[in-house]
């Protein structure tokens, strides 16, 4: 299954109807999944299920209806084991950004968290996870799958949030800090945290 988040709502994407609750779903369709969104959009559906029996296809028709913005991003941790995190439109994020002509997601993510933060010589360590929500450009809804990556660095200059992507603050954080900022954030972001992610 995949669970794309909108407005911090889930919209599960999956070919079980176990999955689903009580079976109730919406098709696979452009109009449907509009009704989906929207209803999730404005609060009206805690949750709501898209149902294909083809797991393989799901996603692929799915982003027919909805286009695809593919883009890359890091969970940085510096020498101290602090991880780094951005302050944007009163919430707390992780630096990530969309995948340029010609790049790999790797480059990406390293490019776009050097330019929204200022911070100097990463390192990926590994890949942690993708994943899904959905954002509106000029009305239009789009679908936005987030490529993951853990990153070292041993860098102690200065941090410099990106003006351009109205990013207010860049802050080191210790895992009593990654708690708070955790509540005032994003269940994708959160997902991040979840143990498995650090087996």
């Amino acid at each position: 299954m995949y669970k794309v988040f909108v407005n911090d709502a889930p919209l599960v994407l999956t070919n079980k109807l176990s999955e689903t609750v009580n079976g109730e779903y919406f098709p696979l369709n452009g109009s449907a999944i509009k009704t989906a969104i929207d209803a999730l959009a404005k609060k009206k559906l805690e949750a709501a299920y898209i149902y294909h029996p083809n797991h393989e296809e799901i996603l692929k028709k799915f982003t027919k209806k909805i286009p695809l913005a593919v883009a890359a991003g890091g969970v940085v941790t510096n020498k101290k084991g602090q991880v780094l995190f951005i302050y944007r439109n009163n919430k707390w994020d992780l630096p990530k950004g969309g995948i340029d002509k010609g790049e790999t997601l790797e480059e990406c993510a390293i490019r776009e968290v050097e330019e929204e933060t200022g911070v100097k010589g990463l390192k990926i360590e590994n890949y942690l996870k993708t994943t899904y929500h959905i954002f509106k450009k000029g009305g239009v809804y789009k679908l936005k799958e987030v490529h993951w990556y853990a990153m070292k660095t041993s860098y102690r200059g200065k941090l410099v949030g990106q003006k351009s992507e109205k990013i207010e603050k860049v802050k080191w954080k210790g895992p009593k800090k990654i708690k708070k900022a955790l509540e005032n954030s994003y269940t994708n972001i959160r997902s991040l945290f979840e143990v498995d992610n650090f087996h």
